[in-house]
């Protein structure tokens, strides 16, 4: 009997294959794994994605403001439609680019002028087809209505220019 407990006295923890194969995998495989884990925690600095070479900038660009606040003179002198259809509508209606009724052509004018004016200055401000929005830009929506007025009047139609509230009112006490 003294043999043998002194044979066990000499053994190891690992008494079947399946506790040396668990030996195993606790020994080398989790220890690759923490390594592995604590390079990547090491390396993750700020890294630049692909393409975006200037860290500074794409920083600059992601905390960029949102919107801005432009302060014009209220009091300055309207423009008039001449002036509002070249800086703003000749571009597309000069030549007719997108299906864009040309300026002075009583036939393309004609189903839109029958639409009334109020339809084409909302049409004009909010955007129909190809034509992008044109309110909010660098002419107020009066000074796009005179535009429109311009346009479908070289186009057959017979509207009055818009005038501001203030100078509508004078020339109704004057009349």
């Amino acid at each position: 009997m003294s043999a043998t407990s002194h044979e066990e006295a000499h053994t190891g923890p690992v008494k079947n294959p399946k506790q040396l194969l668990i030996a195993v995998f606790f020994s080398f495989v989790i220890p690759v794994f923490v390594i592995i884990g604590l390079v990547q925690f090491v390396s993750s600095s700020n890294k630049t994605g692909p393409g975006a070479g200037n860290h500074d900038m794409a920083q600059a660009m992601r905390i960029q403001k949102i919107g801005s606040v432009e302060i014009r003179d209220a009091n300055r002198p309207l423009r008039g439609g001449e002036d509002v259809y070249k800086g703003q509508c000749a571009a597309c209606h000069a030549t007719g680019v997108s299906g864009a009724p040309k300026f002075g052509d009583a036939g393309a004018w004609g189903p839109r002028l029958a639409q009334g004016f109020e339809t084409l200055v909302h049409s004009a401000l909010k955007g129909k087809g190809a034509m992008a929005p044109q309110g909010g830009g660098d002419f107020n929506d009066l000074e796009i209505a005179r535009g429109v007025a311009f346009m479908a009047n070289a186009g057959g139609g017979k509207f009055d220019e818009p005038q501001p509230p203030a100078a509508a009112a004078e020339t109704a006490e004057a009349k």
